[in-house]
């Protein structure tokens, strides 16, 4: 790789990054331009991919495309305890035929992103299936129960008298010992896997390797505003859901949240993005949505998907709506509300979106702090309509 393509990649790496571990030897080993072997390690689990797992599978294919092996390891050895990373109680444990189903089902997604091509499959059971239980009594002497209890979610467990499982206090050990097995040299993952990706680089160390830099990337929050994007909290948006349900997902990001979800998820550029969404939010979450289909289902996918969700958004609204012209470039929707006469209050207008009663353009406003810039159409059941254009004069 040259020069000028090795300080390209890092500074797209450096500039996404929340933290790396180390900076100086990840520049020491891009610098020595010889492919690298770049862990990522999936979570059979959820074999559903959304938004929020791109973030990272993106940084993975700067460094595909600068010529460096991508090793993924689908843990469905691993899956069979369940990460416990961030749970406040044990996950269920999967079968070991559901783990390898999901585990093919989560990479033909991610061939969306990488070239599948060029990257390798691994399965964990390949070396932990094969580990007896010396092994494991050698493995778990590595690391003391002192330092496995720093992770938050076991200590607040601890605290909390709830259970802790012997076998999820093995799990960092267990899932640091894949970046043994396969000699990794860069391990990517999300800020939520930092504990783990930290014991596999000094298990290396241990083992008498060289220990493999980590790079963590942060977490999308999701449409809700407050938590990680997931799907179990039905806050996503799925790169394999139908382009319809995306462009719609996409309208309902929080305003403060999109220019986030163009940096982490899209190549379009910073001046670009931020000039729109500074002018009109709301053709900011269209350039947006349009994008994220583009990507996912083809450029022939966006007019259907917008066509559908405009006509949503305009069905069945009266020729005479009233119009409301507010004397502001923002104002957020409780304000909103209070002043067009559809709420009596600040409080009647969050009890009413908190209860799914209003929608702006279709879409059911869920929160409260919405931020509103433009021209909408703003509905309360199924007779009330007003139309809102917010322009500073």
């Amino acid at each position: 790789m040259n020069n000028k393509k090795n300080k390209e990649v890092i500074e797209i790496l450096m500039r996404n990054a929340v933290a790396v571990f180390s900076e100086e030897g990840l520049r020491k080993k891009l610098d020595s331009e010889k492919p690298l072997k770049i862990k990522f390690g999936a979570d059979p689990s959820r074999p559903d991919l959304h938004l929020g797992h791109t973030v990272p599978l993106r940084m993975l294919k700067v460094l595909q495309e600068a010529g460096h092996q991508i090793v993924f390891v689908i843990g469905d050895f691993t899956g069979m305890i369940g990460d416990p990373s961030g749970k406040s109680k044990t996950r269920n444990s999967l079968s070991f035929e559901e783990t390898r189903k999901n585990g093919q089902t989560y990479f033909e997604q991610v061939a969306k992103i990488l070239d599948p091509k060029k990257t390798k499959i691994v399965y964990n059971s390949e070396w932990l299936g094969k580990m007896d239980f010396g092994g494991v009594l050698n493995l778990a002497g590595k690391y003391t129960l002192a330092r496995i209890m720093e992770r938050d979610d076991f200590s607040n467990r601890y605290k909390n008298n709830q259970p802790i499982g012997i076998h999820e206090l093995l799990y960092p050990l267990i899932q640091g010992y894949d970046s043994v097995a396969i000699n990794a040299d860069i391990e990517i993952g999300g800020t939520d896997q930092t504990f783990n990706l930290l014991v596999g680089r000094e298990l290396q160390k241990d083992y008498g390797q060289e220990s493999q830099e980590v790079i963590t990337f942060p977490l999308l929050p999701g449409l809700d505003g407050v938590e990680k994007m997931s799907k179990s909290l039905d806050n996503y948006i799925g790169i394999s859901e139908p382009a319809e349900v995306i462009f719609e997902k996409c309208m309902k990001i929080p305003d403060n949240l999109l220019a986030d979800y163009f940096r982490f998820t899209t190549d379009i550029p910073e001046d670009e993005y931020t000039a729109l969404i500074n002018r009109d939010i709301r053709e900011g979450h269209i350039l947006y949505a349009r994008k994220i289909i583009q990507m996912y289902h083809g450029k022939e996918s966006i007019k259907p998907a917008e066509d559908r969700y405009m006509s949503i958004a305009s069905c069945a609204i009266p020729e005479n709506v009233e119009i409301f012209n507010i004397k502001k470039e923002a104002a957020g929707v409780v304000e909103v509300l209070r002043m067009t006469g559809f709420a009596s209050s600040n409080s009647d207008a969050r009890r009413l979106i908190t209860g799914g009663g209003i929608k702006i353009d279709g879409v059911t406003v869920n929160d409260i702090n919405l931020c509103l810039r433009g021209t909408y159409i703003i509905s309360k059941g199924k007779s009330k309509f007003i139309k809102v254009t917010m322009k500073e004069i």
